[in-house]
């Protein structure tokens, strides 16, 4: 009976089995160490230059062929695959015999000369064999076949859960999370380079706020305090700015309690900077090129998104927020209230609580009808202040707007930017606004920080601030369309 025909049960079974002839052999299953000199796609790649020669590899059985006196085998290290050749007669009687105990899973070390097979194949001839660790329970069953793949590990909601059988079967999985980690390196050193400080803040807060969004909430033994997941690193990044650094940065986790959707995960990875002295129109020649750079950094400047093809190395657009609505509705935003907003979303059946506010039905509105066809990276200006409390209000005198802007790209948020909002006494009516919204039942309304307007009334210079979405980043120039693609463990219903 073969290894697919037996029940978990009996498989487990089986290798217990094993492994307890393993140790009875004198054999340690579970060594604490072992020091592999190559990888395995510097054999592959530099074949002339490692023919004959000695080398040590070490990595995971991904494939075995047992015959009598010589057997083959494949093994994946971290960086790709290399077949093994074992005789009998170069490693022993006695290793053979424990080779023919080994499973797909197992973990091994191996010494040998590389060669070329009669079929052409680059392989590494075995003088010994150590195993580094015995695998107990079997990995998903990926038949192959004169190159093809058949029964891949491919359903997704079983590689989100076992991100480690992924990893282990559709090993390409790899590259994302590299390029992930290139993307993050590129952001981090353009603002380094710009003369950024990169700080940390608190993820536990007393008071939440920096965004309109639904807070985790937890409590504090020793304190006897509640306290709550931070959404959103603003107002502190802001306090900085008051206390005299003039531009700072954080790369870091924020958590929202809402919905989770292909865009959005409760937990998300953030990038907040900070500029003293600048203004939104500052911050977007930042925003343009921290992404091409990061772009860059992954060889990702045209993408496929879709049906379109997305060009990062283009001058960015610029569309004002009140002209969008306008196109998309037919209508001005200037002397709408919530009864016309309502009335708009029953005109394009877009349905809307009934509890919903002029910002919520607002947007409501730009979501269904307007960001969806933003498809080349274009910046959205000049926002209204109904839904901006934390950016200054506009110089041209209009006092319904905002110097705002959000990046759009693939008819996706990417960035959302402010000229901060620095008036102390505009701030505290803005956050008390927020505070009626949120006892008329807007529970994604601010509060009202006490601490953060004292700390601004001691003087806080012209600032531009941006929040940038990494993991939409990395969705983008790895060309994922889901959040949790680009997430090693994203959130998942038990």
């Amino acid at each position: 009976m073969s290894e697919e025909q037996r029940s978990l049960k009996d498989i487990i079974n089986f290798r217990m089995q094993k492994l307890e002839k393993l140790r009875e052999s004198g054999l340690d299953p579970y060594p604490h160490n072992f020091t592999p000199t190559n990888k395995s796609v510097e054999l592959t790649q530099n074949f002339k230059e490692f023919e004959n020669k000695d080398v040590v590899i070490a990595g995971r059985i991904m494939a075995v062929r047992k015959m009598g006196r010589a057997s083959f085998f494949h093994i994946q290290d971290t960086a790709g695959r290399i077949q093994i050749y074992i005789k009998r007669d170069k490693v022993g009687e006695e290793q053979y015999k424990q080779f023919k105990l080994l499973d797909i899973g197992d973990f091994v070390g191996v010494s040998g000369f590389v060669f070329k097979t009669k079929t052409g194949e680059i392989s590494v001839h075995a003088k010994s064999i150590t195993l580094l660790a015995k695998s107990i329970r079997p990995l998903p069953i990926v038949k192959e076949k004169e190159g093809k793949t058949f029964d891949a590990f491919k359903d997704k909601d079983q590689r989100y859960r076992n991100r480690h059988l992924d990893l282990i079967v559709n090993p390409e999985i790899k590259d994302v999370f590299q390029s992930r980690a290139k993307i993050t390196s590129a952001l981090r050193k353009y603002l380094d380079d710009e003369g950024f400080l990169e700080v940390e803040t608190p993820v536990l807060q007393p008071l939440y706020g920096g965004a309109n969004a639904r807070p985790f909430k937890t409590h504090h033994n020793t304190l006897d305090q509640t306290f709550y997941l931070r959404i959103a690193d603003e107002l502190y990044l802001k306090r900085l700015i008051i206390g005299g650094i003039d531009k700072v940065y954080e790369l870091s986790k924020d958590f929202r309690n809402e919905g989770m959707d292909r865009n959005h995960n409760p937990e998300f990875t953030m990038l907040e900077w900070y500029e003293a002295y600048s203004d939104y129109e500052d911050q977007m020649d930042r925003v343009e090129n921290i992404i091409r750079l990061a772009g860059e950094a992954v060889g990702k400047t045209k993408i496929k998104w879709a049906n379109s093809d997305i060009d990062l190395t283009k001058a960015f657009d610029k569309k004002p927020f009140l002209d969008l609505f306008k196109d998309a509705t037919g209508y001005g935003l200037s002397d709408a209230d919530e009864k016309k907003l309502r009335s708009i979303c029953r005109e394009h059946q877009i349905e809307v609580s009934k509890d919903a506010n002029f910002g919520q039905l607002l947007d409501n509105l730009m979501h269904r009808l307007v960001e969806p066809n933003l498809i080349q990276p274009v910046f959205v200006i000049d926002h209204p202040k109904a839904i901006s409390p934390l950016a200054k209000h506009h110089r041209n005198g209009d006092p319904n707007l905002v110097e705002r802007f959000e990046l759009f790209i693939g008819g996706v948020e990417f960035a959302n930017c402010f000229s901060e909002l620095n008036d102390p006494l505009d701030q505290r009516k803005r956050l008390e606004y927020q505070a009626k919204l949120r006892d008329a039942g807007d529970d994604k309304a601010q509060p009202v920080d006490e601490n953060f307007i004292e700390a601004m009334e001691c003087g806080m210079p012209p600032t531009g601030g941006v929040g940038l979405g990494v993991d939409r980043l990395v969705m983008l120039l790895t060309e994922n369309r889901s959040i949790r693609d680009v997430l090693l463990f994203p959130a998942m219903r038990t």
